[in-house]
């Protein structure tokens, strides 16, 4: 089956910080009342070369206007300083947005294999609310201190310049998203 151009051309436009998930389908429609439907699965195959496969209910080209394409997974911004995590914090004060920050470190197994998860789960919020990290090791251990980190993984949420609230990730990975989730969800509310 062919694809239409215009679904190449979009794909190809896809920014460097989003990685593609085969597991995922997307639902695309023309918009018009004789719309046609079409089901499409992306995958990456090398750096942001992307494989799909559609199903097309019915013939027609997909206009290019009417595709959107949301990211899977947003890479963790990190944050490399003391000053850059105040700057963070101030920009998103200023801004009236809140912040997630994973503080994390490279030997910690858990760390690493929460990280994706957490990237998929910024992909969902994206652009509401940013999401960075922070590697323990590779900051002043002030900065560590001062937000109050005592267990790796610790996800925490930053609003107005102060935490809000935080989630100790010592329990599996699922669990630890979804109680990110909540916290994000209650603060969105609230």
């Amino acid at each position: 089956m062919k694809i239409s151009p215009s679904v190449e051309t979009q794909c190809s436009r896809i920014p460097p910080c989003c990685f593609i998930d085969s597991s995922r389908k997307f639902n695309f429609s023309d918009g018009g009342a004789n719309s046609a439907s079409r089901s499409c699965s992306f995958r990456q195959l090398k750096g942001r070369r992307l494989a799909i496969s559609c199903n097309i209910n019915e013939s027609g080209p997909i206009s290019q206007q009417n595709l959107q394409i949301s990211p899977l997974s947003m890479e963790l911004v990190p944050i490399s300083s003391e000053s850059h995590f105040d700057r963070v914090v101030a920009e998103a004060q200023h801004l009236d947005e809140s912040v997630v920050v994973l503080w994390m470190a490279s030997w910690c197994r858990k760390c690493i294999f929460l990280k994706p998860k957490l990237e998929k789960l910024a992909a969902d919020y994206h652009p509401r609310i940013r999401f960075y990290s922070v590697d323990v090791n590779s900051v002043p251990h002030k900065l560590v201190v001062r937000a109050e980190v005592t267990k790796m993984p610790t996800i925490q949420l930053w609003r107005d310049g102060k935490k809000q609230a935080e989630v100790n990730g010592g329990h599996k990975a699922y669990l630890v998203v979804n109680e990110v989730r909540e916290i994000i969800e209650d603060e969105i509310s609230s």
